[in-house]
Parts: structure tokens; C-alpha cells; sequence
């Protein structure tokens, strides 16, 4: 089995929602049942990954028996599975706004540990120590700039600057912008795992949208809805198998190259989630290093 992890950058807002009400939100977004973090399940990111592949098919040399033997057969077809295992994409920055600066990334110890053991299961190593901030206290990038006091939305951190190099450089790999180290080195807060399971509840964005009648412009239905934030980071797994269609002789390695294919660096876009039609939805993929400390390929 070939194994690789994905980093996913959101370009836009996103809502992959779970399609019920669970409160005053008419439409939530997923989130981990134990935690409450952001996430987006494996089948709509596998979801996604097919539809990716149907339309960028042709340019890639991937026709439709390629695409059931990656992702299976259409509802309906023949039993087996397909040769892609694909994970439930996890949060790894939550973009916070702030009163005192510009955005900030913000992450916590739980996550970051989190990250290392996801790595180890998809054949990549990270090595980095993990900061472990008290309660109320945000740990950012030492500098001489470091403000005593940061506000993240409306709640009030002590700041604590500490030497972030290393995660810095392992964690710039996730985001799609050139200067993405030294955008980190200004923005990246690590607040403990209380806090930060507090902001990732109820600091995501929720807008009011409506349906309005063509003839007297008054709205005829009004919902809440939650999307993540552009430039929320995540990252999910994918195994590859070997193809398991009937008479298709596809190996691991050939089932995750032809996956790869789907995103070059002229493509890495993915649509995930609802909303497409306004704009919704978009990540950058970047596929990290096997077997490696840092970077990207």
C-alpha cells in the first residue's frame, strides 16, 4: 500500500455542511463528535475527489474503467471497492480575526500532536516540539514587536513569544503562497486546547441568506448558514491499494500516481462542499514529502 498526505488551503469560504439543524444555525458545518473542531467527512472528500476526476479525466489519461477502479463502481454496479482509501480531512489553522492585528493562524498543542501521529500512518515525519501555552495565554513568534496583549475575536490572550522556527518551516508546506514562512513567522498563535476548542466553536462565520420573489423583491425564506473561513488549512490522508476491479491489473503505486495526476501546479484546485454556483468551496492541494522532516514536493 502507497500512502500520501494532502495539504488543503481554502481559497474561499466553505461549507460542507451536515445537512440538519442543530440549533439557531440552520445549516452547521461537520465537525469531530468529541471535539467539536471543524472537519470534513472521508465520503464527501471522496465525493469531491471523484468528481475531480470525471472532469479533468481526458487531460489526464484517466477514463472512466481508471476512475471505477480508483473510487469504485457507480451506485448500482458491480460489488468491490475501489483502490483509494481516503480520510476524514482534519483542521490544522483556524484563521481567527483579530482586533489588536491582522488575521491570525491559530492551532493548539492537540492538534499539532494530532498531525504528527496522522503523518506517521501516511509514511511521512515531522519533527518538531509542540508548545504547550497555560489557559488565556496565546504563544506567538518572539520578536520585538510582540504585543503584551492580543485579541482574537473578542476574547482577550496574554502573548508569550517563543522560537517557532522549526514549526514554522514544517508548517509553511501546508499553505499555498510563496512567502508562506514569513506569513507564518507574523501570524501563526498557538493557544491551549480549551481555548481553542472554545474559538473553533464560535468564531467561524455565519451568514444570513434568503430566497427573494421576483415581483415584490421581499424575501420568501431566510436560513442561517456556518462555512469555514478562507485560508482555514487542513489536511486529510490517501492510501492506495491495489486496483480490486475485475481484471484490472493496476498496482498501489500506479493507482496513487494516476490520483496525483489530478492536481499539477498549474490545477491544484478541489471543489468540496455546497455552494459551488456563488463561489464556495475551493481548496489549493499540495501533496507533502514521503518520508520527511519538512517541505513539499
Amino acid at each position: 500500500m502507497k500512502n500520501t498526505l494532502i495539504a488543503l488551503h481554502a481559497q474561499t469560504s466553505i461549507h460542507a455542511g451536515t445537512g440538519q439543524n442543530t440549533g439557531t444555525i440552520d445549516l452547521p458545518i461537520q465537525r469531530e463528535s468529541h471535539n467539536g473542531y471543524p472537519c470534513i467527512y472521508g465520503s464527501g472528500m471522496k465525493g469531491a475527489l471523484r468528481s475531480c476526476a470525471e472532469q479533468r479525466g481526458e487531460q489526464c489519461g484517466i477514463d472512466k474503467e481508471i476512475i471505477e477502479s480508483l473510487f469504485g463502481p457507480e451506485s448500482g454496479g458491480d460489488g468491490y471497492a475501489g483502490a483509494l482509501l481516503i480520510s476524514d480531512a482534519r483542521l490544522l489553522l483556524l484563521p481567527v480575526r483579530s482586533l489588536t492585528s491582522h488575521y491570525r493562524w491559530v492551532t493548539c498543542p492537540a492538534i499539532l500532536q494530532r498531525l504528527k501521529q496522522d503523518a506517521k500512518r501516511f509514511d511521512t515525519t515531522f519533527d518538531y516540539s509542540i508548545p504547550q501555552p497555560e489557559n488565556n495565554q496565546a504563544m506567538v513568534q518572539k520578536n520585538n514587536d510582540s504585543p503584551a496583549k492580543l485579541f482574537l475575536e473578542e476574547y482577550c490572550f496574554t502573548t508569550k513569544g517563543e522560537d517557532f522556527s522549526a514549526l514554522v518551516t514544517i508548517l509553511s508546506a501546508f499553505i499555498q503562497y510563496d512567502e508562506a514562512e514569513t506569513l507564518l513567522q507574523n501570524q501563526l498563535t498557538i493557544v491551549s486546547d480549551n481555548d481553542f476548542s472554545h474559538l473553533s466553536k464560535n468564531t467561524t462565520p455565519v451568514r444570513a441568506r434568503n430566497v427573494l420573489n421576483t415581483d415584490t423583491k421581499t424575501s420568501e425564506n431566510l436560513w442561517y448558514e456556518e462555512t469555514l473561513p478562507p485560508e482555514t488549512i487542513m489536511y486529510m490522508g490517501v492510501s492506495a491499494d491495489n486496483a480490486r476491479k475485475k481484471g484490472s491489473d493496476m498496482k498501489s503505486t500506479d493507482v496513487l500516481a494516476k490520483f496525483k495526476s489530478l492536481f499539477t501546479k498549474d490545477t491544484p484546485w478541489l471543489q468540496v462542499g455546497g455552494n459551488e454556483t456563488v463561489g464556495m468551496g475551493w481548496f489549493a492541494v499540495n501533496f507533502l514529502q514521503t518520508d520527511t522532516k519538512s517541505g513539499a514536493e
